[in-house]
C-alpha cells in the first residue's frame, strides 16, 4: 500500500464517497463526514466535520495528510473560508490539494465547449463560488494543486438517477433542456481518473468529462429508456432559441486513452451494472 495519507473532505457525499471507495485499498485514506449516518462514525478512517461550526485546521493538524481532495458541499461562505484555511495550511506544509470544480465555471459562455486554460465566467451563484475557490488555488505554487472540472455526474446511486426514478415512480414530469449540449461522466470513471492523477503526481487543470457531446434531452431520454419506463412525461425547458453549450473538454491535459469515456458508455455502464 502507498504510504501517502489522503484526506477526502466531503467523503459522505456521492462523489466524495465514490473517491474514498476507489482509493482506500491503495492509500492510507481518510474522510470527513457531516451526516449522522452511524456507519461513518463507526469507521475509524472518518472524522466528523461541520463546515459551518468546525475549523478545518484541527482535522489537518490531527491527520497531517500528504494529499487533500476537496469535495465539500454546503454553505457557500463557509466553503470559501474552509478553502482559505486549506490554502494557508498548504503554504506551510508539504501537501497537495485536488479541488472538485464544475463545468459551471463556464456557464456564461454558451456558444462553444470550454477548454482548460480559457477564462472562466459564470452567471450562476454556484459557478461563481467554484471560480472564487479556483482563483485562490491558482495563486498557489502550481505543483501543489489540481483543479478537476467535472460536468453532470451520473451513476447508479447518483442523486440525478435517484431523482429520475422518483419522478418516474410518481408519474411526475422530468425537466429536459432540448437546446443544451453537454458532456457527462459517472462516478466509476471519474474516480479512476482521479486515482491516475494521484498516482502520476499530476498538477494543473483537468477536464474530466466524456470526450463527446450530447443534447441533454437525448441523453435523459436514453437513460429513461434503459431504466425501462416507456411513457415518461417530459417538461421541455427552452432557455434560448439556439443551442447552448455547457461542456468541459480537454485540450492541454489529456488523459490516457484507456481512461477516456464517451457518453454512450456512461448510459450502458450505470444502467446495466
Amino acid at each position: 500500500m502507498d504510504k501517502r495519507k489522503i484526506l477526502i473532505l466531503g467523503a459522505s457525499g456521492f462523489i466524495g464517497n465514490a473517491i474514498y471507495k476507489e482509493l482506500c485499498s491503495y492509500f492510507d485514506t481518510y474522510g470527513t463526514y457531516y451526516s449522522a449516518r452511524k456507519s461513518f462514525g463507526d469507521n475509524q478512517q472518518f472524522f466528523r466535520y461541520d463546515l459551518e461550526e468546525d475549523d478545518i485546521f484541527k482535522v489537518l493538524e490531527n491527520l497531517r495528510p500528504h494529499i487533500i481532495i476537496s469535495s465539500l458541499r454546503g454553505n457557500f461562505g463557509a466553503q470559501i473560508q474552509a478553502h482559505q484555511h486549506l490554502i494557508e495550511y498548504l503554504s506551510k506544509n508539504d501537501c497537495k490539494l485536488y479541488f472538485i470544480s464544475s463545468a459551471n465555471v463556464f456557464d456564461a459562455y454558451s456558444k462553444y465547449p470550454s477548454y482548460e486554460y480559457e477564462k472562466t465566467l459564470s452567471e450562476s451563484v454556484y459557478g461563481r463560488l467554484k471560480i472564487k475557490i479556483e482563483n485562490m488555488m491558482l495563486r498557489m505554487p502550481k505543483e501543489k494543486m489540481g483543479i478537476l472540472r467535472v460536468p453532470m455526474v451520473f451513476g447508479n446511486n447518483s442523486p440525478r438517477i435517484k431523482e429520475l426514478k422518483t419522478f418516474m415512480a410518481n408519474n411526475e414530469p422530468v425537466e429536459v433542456f432540448p437546446n443544451l449540449i453537454i458532456n457527462v461522466t459517472n462516478d466509476h470513471r471519474l474516480t479512476q481518473q482521479i486515482h491516475y492523477l494521484i498516482n502520476q503526481n499530476k498538477h494543473g487543470i483537468f477536464h474530466l468529462g466524456s470526450k463527446d457531446l450530447v443534447h441533454h434531452e437525448d441523453f435523459i431520454q436514453e437513460i429513461i429508456k434503459r431504466i425501462g419506463v416507456y411513457n415518461p412525461i417530459f417538461k421541455r425547458v427552452f432557455t434560448t432559441n439556439e443551442d447552448r453549450y455547457l461542456a468541459v473538454l480537454p485540450k492541454a491535459n489529456k488523459l490516457p486513452k484507456n481512461l477516456r469515456i464517451n457518453y454512450q458508455e456512461i448510459i450502458d455502464h450505470h444502467i446495466l451494472s
